[in-house]
């Protein structure tokens, strides 16, 4: 079974890790470095977001420059506080449950929850380390990526990725326990150890037929979610929508997560919430799942990257300077050491 999974992953270049996946292509990135005169050419891309977007800024300062009625209500939680305070934090706002907790600085789905009730928030507010959000949980069926740029100089951006996300998720037979639905899972038996780690204690449970079980409720490529290309209904009155949105916050380039009701009302600019958005690390994720060869993929990341070079360097000729070298290091090392804590209490 190993050396099956070994193979699979080696002619599966989807499956590969991210640093062998993106390493044939860093000698274009760093030909952007020189070209920048700059280690972080890409921080003027976004010119009201920490570093870009890149990695490492918070959700409440991205949240905070989008029209509220497309934002999910949120509150935000100090760790370490009297439990008592954060329940008066929620009678306040009117947040019921299930709602949502994630790190207000995260990635990768990292210490994202479904809360059920007081003791399942009880337990993960006694265990974060860091600041995080309690947001209510948008019940809009449809969830989608779009990914989105526009060069400064010009009034009309492009919808270069639009994707539907579907989570990671098995359907019971009422015959098979969640282990053996796990293990026969093309995505989910890669993730075997996170699974084990997440639902270990349901492993012997068998499934009723028909069920839908979450193995994860993080829309991410990375937490085995499966996305399907829509970029055939990509047209005007969807790029118009990002468009406006864009515009009001100087957000030239990055991907924006969201939940709607259908693809129909996304394009009216009606019932849908932006569940997230980043920056200039956001991957363009429509090269998963579409049927990509390795070169195609490679050929979507290149001319995504050369569209953020040259944004970076129209805005920093005009007023947005790129961050020093120094100043990147240390809240690069702060972002990462970071992640690395979060990673501890995943």
């Amino acid at each position: 079974m190993q050396i099956k999974k070994f193979f699979e992953r080696l002619f599966n270049w989807e499956l590969w890790d991210f640093y062998v996946l993106y390493a044939p292509l860093s000698p274009m990135w760093f030909w952007y470095c020189m070209r920048s005169k700059a280690v972080w050419f890409f921080t003027p891309s976004n010119p009201k977001i920490t570093f870009g977007g890149f990695e490492g800024e918070g959700k409440k300062e991205m949240y905070d420059l989008l029209p509220a009625e497309i934002v999910p209500q949120t509150i935000y939680i100090q760790p370490g506080i009297p439990f008592e305070e954060v329940l008066k934090a929620i009678a306040r706002s009117g947040l019921q449950y299930p709602f949502v907790v994630k790190p207000d600085v995260g990635m990768k789905g990292i210490l994202f929850r479904i809360i059920e009730d007081e003791a399942q928030l009880k337990r993960y507010h006694e265990r974060i380390p860091v600041e995080y959000l309690i947001q209510a949980k948008v019940d809009y069926p449809v969830e989608v990526s779009v990914f989105y740029y526009r060069y400064p100089w010009e009034e009309k951006g492009v919808v270069s990725g639009f994707i539907h996300k579907e989570l990671l998720q098995v359907r019971g037979d009422g015959k098979r326990t969640l282990k053996e639905h796990i293990l026969a899972h093309p995505r989910a038996r890669y993730r075997f150890e996170e699974m084990e780690k997440k639902h270990g204690h349901r492993f012997d449970r068998v499934i009723p037929e028909g069920e839908i079980f979450y193995l994860s409720f993080a829309g991410n490529h990375n937490r085995g979610a499966r996305f399907t290309n829509l970029h055939d209904l990509i047209d005007d009155n969807l790029v118009r929508v990002f468009d406006k949105i864009s515009k009001e916050t100087e957000f030239y380039y990055g991907r924006y997560d969201i939940k709607t009701q259908s693809i129909e009302d996304l394009k009216q600019g009606r019932n849908f919430m932006i569940l997230e958005y980043n920056g200039s690390g956001a991957e363009p994720n429509h090269i998963y799942d579409c049927n990509m060869s390795l070169w195609q993929a490679y050929k979507t990341i290149l001319h995504h990257w050369r569209v953020l070079y040259q944004i970076s360097k129209y805005n920093a000729r005009n007023g947005h300077p790129y961050w020093p070298y120094k100043k990147g290091r240390d809240f690069l090392r702060a972002a990462k050491k970071h992640f690395r804590r979060l990673e501890k209490f995943e």
